[in-house]
């Protein structure tokens, strides 16, 4: 293969015309290894138009350790840079002058086969380079741990086959239609495809990390091995636990971001020594290279967290779906939600759908009552209209007589947005446009972007000076029940400090979504604030997000048959709103499959592939002026995304194009870096809202 390299002399990437490639006797005579003499190596050059092998010439004192897969010192350029040996050569085809390897950074095969294969088909469907995608996989080399780690640490014991007296066998799937059956299959050694939608459980072996380290279990009965992907560092301490509880401590071994890098890699390098076959951790666990593996799971497909905010930034769900496609995975796609993009696996046949009954889910989940609607709407006509209201207030109080009260507020802060208290009109800076808010009880007005302080207001619409809340935070919140419930504990969890977990005494506890805390007995009563904050988001998946977010919430809560109530506030009046019906009905399954026949109609994503480049406007025109967008494509924009001249273009195509957008989306962000001219320009392919 003819590749440009660094020529002998200038050390300059070169082009040369083709001639007969080199022999190993030639090699051999240069000193070089007398076996396949040349090493073909992926240069971590970070620049997108570089993103291909090149040969080097392997020296006869490295040649039994420059072994496909290894860290290599190569000369780039004019520089040092790392990289990793792909495949060794007995000829090269490139006709200058190879350059010898500098030094083996490391003997360990860190980059096998089948993470390879994977991270290039995650690079060719993002529209990314492999050099991307391969940081994203491999975490950076710690030479402390990889010293400190024994080689001859045996591999874990195989679990024993499930019994038919073995009530842990099946947990908490008993009520799910199919759920039984899957984990038979995966015990036996095959690769079903499921997406469970797990209702609210209270009991431990119903809880959502029970169910998922019942599906580990049985994967490990069959020899092969596992990996659980969770959003975030306080969902892994969940399922961490769960692991410990059930297999004790050593049987897994967790990556998340919060390790530090010894701790990380020393986790890393036991998974890739064979040494443990369970894994749980956050995205970038389900690039680990486990031995014999044999089920990827993950936990809330529709949290963003999910998404690697490092180019080509690809979904787990991605990875997971690459790794089935490649070796045969099995899948588990779980979540009290299910986002429009499962759903699409589900209806597509890659998924098949795991559920309870609608008896059990409405046997567990609690009563939920919309303020201003029904016979509390009677008595309170405007009742949905206020923020604390009468219904709201008898809710928390009833509940605090039982347990723990939930109140879920959309914001954090005291006062994060303000309006005009004549015309209504949101209140921003005259210095950059951003929000006005009140961060404290005694500060003063001030912007949340640049920090300029607002202390001579006057509305720009209409005159007046006096401010008025237009969005309330956690810390007012507290405040405002604190003082409506004397003498009651009041609890914040959000941005400062995420609590892990409560007390089941009675006590107020507000957070922010995502951060609510759980409790042993679950909350006795639930209120969800401020539902027009997050249904009025110009945001492509905003319905979504806020279902996801309520019922996340709302699984804290007691069962009805306990007495657990929840309360939603602030729901728009003058609509029919699905997510409300959604949630009162505890159907998020109706709710998803309704959320893509209308994305399929508007052909908008995941429904319809879609494809974005981003960056400055000169730049975005320049890079995109003749990109040989697949036939029938229709390209929209740019239009601006936030203040600061960003802009966007939005390229849609049908089905069958989608992997020629992503090849057309890589050629544009490489032919751009190459001409190392303006900024550089983002491609992203299917992200969750091409908008944002």
């Amino acid at each position: 293969m003819t590749e440009p390299v660094v020529s002998g002399g200038d050390e300059q990437l070169t082009l040369l015309p083709l001639r007969t490639p080199r022999t190993r006797r030639d090699a051999a005579r240069a000193g070089t290894a007398a076996s396949d003499p040349v090493a073909r190596v992926q240069v971590d050059t970070g620049l997108p138009h570089l993103d291909r092998p090149f040969d080097y010439l392997v020296p006869a004192d490295l040649a039994d350790e420059v072994q496909p897969g290894v860290r290599v010192k190569v000369r780039f350029a004019g520089r040092d840079l790392d990289g990793f040996v792909l495949e060794r050569a007995d000829l090269s085809d490139h006709t200058g002058q190879l350059q010898p390897i500098r030094r083996v950074v490391s003997p360990e095969p860190v980059l096998g086969p089948a993470l390879l294969a994977a991270c290039q088909e995650v690079a060719r469907r993002c529209a990314g380079s492999l050099g991307d995608v391969l940081r994203l996989a491999i975490p950076p080399r710690h030479a402390a741990a990889e010293r400190a780690l024994p080689h001859d640490l045996p591999p874990p014991e195989p679990l024993s086959a499930p019994g038919a007296d073995d009530p842990a066998y099946t947990g908490g799937w008993e009520p799910y239609l199919g759920g039984p059956a899957f984990l038979d299959r995966l015990a036996n050694g095959e690769s079903p495809s499921a997406s469970a939608l797990v209702a609210p459980g209270i009991a431990g072996a119903d809880r959502w990390p029970a169910l998922l380290v019942d599906a580990a279990q049985a994967t490990l009965r069959s020899g092969r091995g596992a990996i659980l992907v969770v959003p975030d560092a306080r969902d892994c301490d969940a399922l961490e636990a769960a692991v410990i509880e059930r297999f004790g401590r050593g049987a897994a071994v967790r990556l998340t971001a919060d390790q530090g890098p010894q701790a990380r890699y020393t986790a890393w390098l036991k998974v890739l020594r064979g040494q443990v076959r369970l894994v749980i951790g956050t995205r970038a666990a389900v690039h680990a290279p486990v031995h014999d593996l044999g089920l990827i799971a993950w936990w809330d497909d529709g949290d963003d967290s999910h998404t690697e905010q490092r180019a080509p930034y690809p979904h787990v769900r991605t990875v997971a779906l690459v790794r089935r496609d490649l070796q045969g995975v099995a899948l588990l796609a779980a979540g009290h939600t299910r986002s429009s993009a499962v759903q699409q696996l589900v209806e597509s046949a890659v998924l098949k759908a795991v559920e309870c009954p609608r008896l059990v889910v409405r046997e567990r989940s609690p009563w939920v009552k919309v303020a201003g609607e029904g016979p509390e709407g009677a008595r309170d006509p405007g009742g949905g209209h206020g923020r604390m209201t009468s219904l709201v207030h008898e809710s928390v109080r009833a509940g605090l007589a039982a347990g723990p009260v939930l109140v879920q507020v959309p914001r954090v802060g005291y006062l994060p947005a303000l309006s005009c208290q004549d015309c209504r009109q949101p209140v921003l800076c005259r210095t950059c446009h951003g929000p006005i808010a009140i961060p404290a009880p005694r500060d003063a007005p001030q912007c949340r972007w640049c920090g300029r302080l607002v202390t001579d207001h006057r509305c720009e619409h209409c005159g007046p000076t006096r401010l008025r809340a237009r969005v309330v935070g956690a810390t007012r919140t507290a405040e405002e029940l604190g003082r409506a419930f004397p003498g009651v504990p009041v609890q914040v969890s959000g941005r400062a400090e995420v609590l892990g977990s409560v007390p089941s005494t009675p006590r107020i506890v507000i957070a922010t979504p995502g951060a609510e805390p759980t409790t042993e007995e679950g909350y006795a009563a639930g209120v969800l604030l401020d539902a027009w904050s997050l249904l009025d988001r110009p945001e492509l998946d905003a319905a979504e997000d806020t279902l996801r977010r309520w019922i996340g919430a709302a699984a804290l809560v007691r069962p009805r048959a306990q007495g657990g109530v929840v309360v939603v506030g602030g729901v728009p009046d003058h609509v029919i709103l699905p997510v409300v019906e959604a949630l009162v009905r505890w159907d998020p399954g109706w709710f998803a499959a309704r959320e893509l026949a209308e994305r399929r109609t508007l052909r908008l994503p995941p429904a319809a592939p879609v494809g974005t480049v981003t960056g400055g406007h000169n730049d975005l025109v320049a890079a995109t002026t003749g990109a040989p967008w697949p036939p029938g494509a229709r390209v929209l924009g740019p239009v601006p995304v936030g203040t600061d001249g960003t802009e966007r273009l939005i390229v849609q195509v049908d089905d069958e194009a989608e992997q020629a957008l992503a090849t057309v989306l890589r050629q544009v962000r490489a032919r751009w870096a190459a001409r190392r001219t303006g900024e550089a320009v983002q491609v992203r392919m299917n992200p969750a809202d091409p908008s944002r």
